[in-house]
């Protein structure tokens, strides 16, 4: 299931293809679908999940689940992996090292965590992805200045997720989870930006999945329940931190730079799956 067909979309069809597996791709912009029923336009019951509309996926997620079907990921997968405070919450919980991040609701509850967390530090949206409407918040003038104009936003721009600057090299780390397994991973790297994402013009170098990142990348990917997932670290002076697992993620660069067949391995996960 898919709303826009990018270069993942197009590579797992691909993939499929080649591997003689049969797919029926489903736009969901144009499905109707009975909430409170059983019956269901979709011949196969397993459903690769890949739409980028945030509202669009949890909810077709949540309604094919309804009607019985195995979506990948799942609904708890997508709607806490979606969710930046969610996912922290889980990440906590699951005990995995994450960047100190506070929760507030008012520019003054804001500025009051500020001066716990210290300058500088992270504004993020708690929906959202490719580093837009983030603020990197240098000093409290500046954060004053951000905070304001939030204040006359969408109210989800008033759930501030507050978080601590993790001191790292110039560049984060992306690794892919596939079933149990972490199959890649990349560094990403801005020489213009403190943003890292490669949507945003980051580099994508191949990274080695040592131990340690192999370790916490299966336990954020457990900690969500996703199948097939997309894990952001940091390397901070006191070891790798997870910052963020995402649910639908884009793996255009890492191909590439890895030469790992992501597309591939993704497709042999949910054949396993349709065997089990």
């Amino acid at each position: 299931m898919y709303d826009i067909v990018r270069w993942e979309e197009k590579a797992i069809a691909e993939a499929a293809k080649r591997k003689g597996v049969g797919v029926h791709m489903v736009d969901a912009r144009e499905l109707a679908l009975e909430a409170t029923g059983r019956a269901s336009p979709i011949a196969d019951h397993l459903v690769l999940e890949r739409c980028v509309g945030h509202y669009r996926n949890i909810h077709a997620t949540a309604a094919l689940e309804s009607m019985g079907h195995r979506v990948v990921n799942g609904f708890q997968t997508a709607y806490v992996s979606s969710d930046k405070l969610f996912g922290s919450l889980a990440l906590a919980r699951a005990g995995i090292p994450t960047p100190r991040t506070f929760l507030a609701f008012t520019e003054e509850a804001a500025l009051k965590a500020l001066d716990s967390l210290g300058y500088p530090a992270v504004l993020k949206p708690v929906v959202g992805s490719w580093g837009r409407l983030s603020a990197l918040l240098k000093d409290p003038d500046f954060a004053t200045a951000i905070l304001e104009d939030r204040e006359y936003m969408y109210p989800m721009y008033q759930v501030y997720y507050l978080q601590e600057f993790v001191k790292r090299p110039p560049r984060d780390i992306r690794s892919f989870v596939v079933g149990d397994r972490t199959v890649a991973a990349i560094y990403r790297l801005s020489s213009t930006d403190w943003r890292t994402n490669t949507a945003r013009g980051g580099k994508a170098l191949a990274c080695p999945v040592t131990p340690e990142l192999d370790e916490l990348s299966l336990r954020s990917a457990r900690a969500v329940g996703g199948d097939v997932v997309g894990v952001d670290l940091m390397e901070s002076e006191g070891g790798l931190v997870v910052h963020e697992v995402n649910n639908t993620t884009e793996f255009k660069n890492t191909v590439p730079a890895t030469g790992v067949d992501i597309p591939g391995l993704i497709v042999d996960h949910l054949v396993s799956l349709e065997r089990r």
